[in-house]
């Protein structure tokens, strides 16, 4: 029986831990799983001693209110660490409260494995030489990060982006009738999830969609939100719209990928959504807006030439980004508009699009995560 400690800190992490040890059971079925995680890790038999909602956290304030019981957690794990010791540490993604279990791992002689590189390349790129001394396995989601720990020593595998698969299953399925207010040139707005984003983001959409219906008035907008807080939330920004823009635009509660499979083209929030747009084959405009002090601090830490995951994959602005003072909402309108008809604008992101999918997919035999945590456990 080998023991493995799991960290996913977050819903996300938890359905990729999930998917891994799913795949690793299939090869080593004698595994007791212990750690952090949600509804998805414990469908797979794992004991979590913490759930996911307790340790997702965002905002710097909310960590701050937090950090008693992150520092009650962190003592809890390191301890079973020592008396109850693993075989290994597997860590998914949450990187600041990851890479602090995983020195200490290290430091007790417990190897350890992190899936979902933090995004180190794109800031703290001090953090490289210090992840490579405390890890002994890197999965990785996207090519370009082998290379970015390709001098390190730290073994690194691509593994495949999770989303491919997932993406590819839902693309199998029949497609599902949505409340389109019209049936003309459909458009899907996705502002982000969070409150802020929403706050910030949502306001240029819905001028940028006013604007498109002054050359297209049967256009079409559909807003999938997140959740019922969410959705309240767009749900007032939209009671203040004239009221034949307001008829224009329907909310509904999830389902972003049928949105995206049925829409002509999209405005999306900066962030893993332009990658689920991208393997739907959706041409989108990338978008993003926060506060200003938010916005300056994030210029002087992300050192990356575009905000958008999508360009940085084509390495290159495929989808035109609209970021805090650019986020007008005349050149939004107009950059959706040349993604409406068949343009040449619209046949190369169409191409382009096609590109990422097969970068995300990987070439040749690409190992699952669970297939190498099953070799680095024997």
């Amino acid at each position: 029986m080998k023991k493995l400690m799991v960290i996913a800190g977050e819903v996300s992490g938890d359905q990729h831990a999930a998917r891994l040890v799913r795949d690793l059971r299939a090869i080593r079925p004698d595994i007791e799983i212990t750690g952090i995680g949600g509804d998805a890790l414990r469908a797979e038999g794992a004991r979590t001693l913490y759930d996911v909602a307790q340790m997702t956290l965002v905002g710097f304030t909310e960590v701050v209110r937090h950090l008693p019981f992150l520092r009650r957690v962190y003592r809890h794990l390191t301890g079973l660490m020592r008396s109850d010791r693993p075989d290994a540490l597997l860590l998914v993604d949450y990187p600041g409260f990851n890479l602090r279990l995983a020195r200490r791992a290290h430091a007790l002689g417990i190897p350890v494995y992190y899936y979902i590189s933090p995004q180190v390349w794109a800031w703290n790129r001090g953090r490289i030489p210090k992840m490579a001394r405390i890890l002994d396995l890197l999965m990785v989601i996207f090519p370009f990060e082998v290379d970015v720990f390709r001098h390190t020593g730290l073994r690194t595998v691509f593994v495949g982006h999770p989303l491919v698969e997932s993406v590819r299953r839902f693309l199998a399925q029949p497609r599902q009738p949505l409340p389109w207010p019209t049936g003309d040139h459909r458009i899907a707005l996705l502002p982000g999830s969070r409150s802020q984003e929403i706050k910030h983001i949502l306001p240029s959409m819905l001028e940028a969609a006013r604007i498109l219906r002054e050359h297209h008035p049967a256009a079409s907008f559909l807003i999938p939100s997140a959740s019922q807080t969410t959705r309240a939330q767009i749900e007032r920004q939209l009671a203040g719209l004239p009221p034949g823009d307001r008829a224009s635009i329907a909310v509904l509660d999830g389902n972003m990928r049928e949105v995206l499979r049925q829409s002509r083209a999209a405005m999306v929030c900066s962030g893993t959504a332009t990658l689920e747009t991208a393997l739907i084959k959706c041409p989108m405009i990338v978008v993003y807006r926060a506060t200003t002090l938010s916005y300056w601090i994030g210029r002087l830490l992300i050192r990356v030439p575009w905000l958008g995951m999508v360009n940085l994959i084509a390495n290159r602005e495929l989808c035109p980004e609209f970021i805090q003072y650019d986020a007008r909402p005349a050149a939004m309108a107009g950059a959706i508009e040349r993604l409406l008809a068949d343009t040449p604008e619209r046949q190369a992101q169409l191409e382009g699009l096609e590109e990422i999918a097969r970068i995300l997919e990987g070439h040749g035999d690409i190992p699952t995560a669970g297939q190498l945590v099953a070799e680095a456990l024997n």
